[in-house]
């Protein structure tokens, strides 16, 4: 019975999980450990999760969680964080760039976002939780979670405007377009 309401809850974020592994740790193979992990950790504490609730949410913290784990075990690195007073000084997003950008280009410049910011990018953009949801993964406030996704959004315009110039358009052609 255990073993058939763990699989009918969590197997079906199992996609979402490694799309989201992947590209938060750029290596589809250590992609494939913390998935793994995830779902071992998962099963050994579904007794304490409650049927009926998020599963998806509780996932994805149990993903986070085990990618900082990992992210320690292999690199054993101090991981930098940006002052937050500097983070809310960020500046609301301008017009989105151009609309023929290759799945390709944004995921190469979403690679070379630093990871604090990234992971934020990926959970609200493109898992679409919302900040409160996210705020829970990720164990932080909800204004570090907003001003995080504004300065990740930042950094992969800035990432993406050399390849929206070699499309034509340019600062001059953004600054000047009216919504």
């Amino acid at each position: 019975m255990k073993r058939q309401q763990f699989e009918d809850a969590a197997l079906p974020h199992l996609n979402d999980l490694y799309r989201t592994a992947t590209r938060l740790l750029a290596d589809s193979t250590k992609a494939d450990d913390v998935v793994q992990d995830v779902f071992l950790q998962a099963w050994k504490s579904f007794d304490r999760f409650e049927v009926g609730t998020n599963c998806r949410a509780w996932l994805y913290k149990i993903l986070f969680h085990v990618v900082h784990h990992h992210r320690r075990k292999w690199f054993n690195v101090r991981m930098v964080k940006e002052s937050e007073e500097i983070l809310e000084q960020v500046a609301a997003s301008p017009e989105p760039l151009a609309e023929n950008l290759t799945d390709a280009e944004i995921l190469s410049a979403l690679d070379r976002v630093p990871q604090d910011f990234r992971a934020v990018v990926l959970l609200v953009d493109v898992d679409e939780f919302s900040y409160k949801e996210a705020s829970g993964i990720l164990g932080v406030p909800i204004g570090t979670v907003m001003s995080r996704l504004s300065r990740g959004r930042k950094l992969l315009r800035e990432q993406l405007e050399q390849t929206a110039q070699s499309y034509g358009i340019g600062k001059g052609k953004l600054e000047g377009r009216t919504a």
